[in-house]
Formats: structure tokens, sequence, C-alpha cells
């Protein structure tokens, strides 16, 4: 009884704003409806309407799943030094971060249905109804983490909101075995995601024992960034308190994943340039371009100066705790 008077107050609460919180929403909405319309399209002629060829194969679909998975695990920010370590500050944030965590592995989960192209297919990702081939099949295994992260942060989450609209304080016995596998989870579903890219050897650029350590440092910078921002929109349209600690303490916390990543990036680099094999050819591509083909450099560089510039602001303490150099920064890793 007391489970279903929080939902429905909850949905009172969600359904109640101001104009600029339902012109927001409308927006969404409609953004919802244009990406409906573009999918019936799809149902009606099939994977040709994405225009995705075998050289491009992935495109728009794999590439917003692979960031969104990073961003799903970059809820670890922030479960690890508010529970594990139980950081205040932090503390009283952490639930936007697995909120966070639970719209992004939703929104995984629905660009796979998307990618395979006929919905029905999607009752074969179903363990004991379809035919997933488990375990040889990589994407199986990835459906099945994204499930698990999902339905971890799931319980928490309500949990959590659960005791916060009854105004009493979780369970330490309940939240933390849930906390604690939460973790190596969000690890296995971004390393899992590498593992289904890197273990196709017709793919050379993706076939590096490196990508599943850059996809997790990846994750650590751009989920963190956006969530940097979302709480200083928070701070300031509503009653919802956000220290400065909180912030300055993620921001520091980025600096290592941002280190990490360049690092590991450089390594790649330099294995590819020093021996000169033919899988050199995408990185060329990407870099430098091939003949005429030239399109994507400005977009290859902008990502590595962004990249550069983002890890100096985030390094010095001076930059950091600044809003202006910070906010920067953050929007330079999201890009």
């Amino acid at each position: 009884m007391n489970f279903i008077r929080f939902t429905i107050g909850s949905i009172k609460i969600i359904l109640h704003g101001s104009k600029t919180y339902y012109a927001w929403l409308i927006f969404l909405l409609l953004l919802i409806l244009w990406g409906g319309y573009g999918y019936l399209g799809q149902i009606s002629y099939g994977l040709i309407k994405t225009h995705m060829r075998d050289s491009v194969s992935w495109a728009f679909y794999i590439g917003n799943f692979t960031f969104l998975v990073g961003v799903a695990a970059a809820a670890v920010m922030l479960v690890v030094p508010a529970y594990i370590y139980n950081w205040k500050p932090i503390k009283e944030i952490v639930i936007f971060g697995e909120l966070l965590a639970v719209c992004a592995v939703i929104m995984c989960i629905s660009f796979i249905v998307v990618d395979i192209g006929n919905p029905l297919r999607f009752w074969h990702m179903l363990p004991l109804i379809g035919t997933m081939n488990f375990p040889s099949s990589m994407l199986s295994w990835d459906f099945f983490v994204l499930n698990i992260y999902l339905l971890i942060n799931l319980i928490v989450a309500t949990y959590l909101l659960y005791c916060i609209f009854y105004k009493k304080e979780y369970t330490k016995s309940i939240v933390l075995p849930l906390v604690l596998i939460s973790i190596p989870m969000a690890v296995a579903i971004h390393t899992t995601t590498a593992f289904l890219y890197n273990a196709l050897p017709a793919r050379v650029f993706w076939n590096s024992a490196l990508l599943a350590p850059r996809f997790l440092a990846s994750a650590f910078c751009s989920g963190p960034a956006i969530l940097l921002i979302l709480f200083q929109i928070l701070r300031k349209t509503s009653k919802f308190e956000i220290k400065d600690e909180a912030i300055w303490k993620i921001a520091e916390l980025m600096v290592y994943a941002m280190f990490i990543y360049l690092f590991f990036t450089i390594a790649e680099l330099f294995k590819e340039f020093y021996s000169g094999t033919e899988d050199i050819l995408y990185w060329k591509y990407l870099l430098f371009g091939i003949g005429d083909h030239k399109e994507i450099i400005i977009y290859s560089w902008a990502s590595i100066i962004m990249g550069c510039i983002a890890f100096v602001l985030f390094l010095i303490p001076k930059t950091r705790k600044n809003i202006v150099t910070l906010n920067i920064g953050a929007v330079l890793i999201y890009g």
C-alpha cells in the first residue's frame, strides 16, 4: 500500500512544474515523435533506409549505443565515494548518477532494438525464450550484463526515492550489497561492449586490446561531464542543495580518467605509426585523409584538440574550481 502511494505521489510530482518545464517536456516529446517517424520508414523499407554500408556498418545507432554505455558506467564515479568511502557531499547527490544510469541503459537497449532491423527479432535476445547463441555470442553477453546493471540501478534508485518520499533513512544492509555488485557490473557493461567490437578481426581499427580500458577511461570522463552541468542547472532551478565540494571532487576524479585515456591513445598511435603496417590506413584516414577523402579530418582533430584543452582545464586546480572554465571543459569533454 505504501509503495502504491509512493508511485502515485511520484507521478504527481513529475506532472507538476512550471511553463518552462512543460515546454521542455513537449520539446522532448516532439523529438521522440520525429525519431518514431524515421523508425517507421526503417520498418517499411529495412535498414537500407539508414544508408549504412559495409565500410560504415554501425553509424548513428551503435555510435550512440557505445556513448550511452559509457554514460551508464559513469555512475561508479559517484557510487564509490558515496557508499564505499561514505563521503557526504557526494552521498547527497549520488541518486542522480543512478537515475542517469537507468535512463542511459534503457536507451542502450533501445538502440540495440532499432539496430537489429526488424523489432520482431528482439525476442531472440530473451533468455530461455529466444535463440541467443549464448555463450558464444558477444551480443548476448552484452545484452545480459546491460539488463543486470539496469535491474540493480533501478532497484537502488527506486528504494532511495522511496526513502526520500517518506523522509526516512535508507537501510545500509539493503543498499550496500547491491552497490558493491553494481561496481563490477559497471565495468562489465563497457568491457563487454568493447569485446563486442574488438572480437571482429575484419575491423582492424577496433581489433585492439586497449579498446576496453580506453572505453572505460572515456566513460569516466563523458558521463561525469554531463552530471557536472546537470548539477549546476539543478542548483539554480530547484531547492536541491549541491555543495561545491562535490562538484570539485567529481572534476578531480575526471582528471585521472582523462590522463589514462590520453595515455592509452598515445600508446595506440605510437604502435600504429612506428610499426608502419598496413593497419595504419585507418588512422591515416582519420587524421590526414586518404586521397580526396578528407571529410572526417576536421572532426578527428577537433576531438583531439578539445580533449587536450579540457584535460589542461581540469588538471590545473585554479581552472578546475572556476565555474566558467569548469563548464567549458565539461562541454569540450562531452563534445
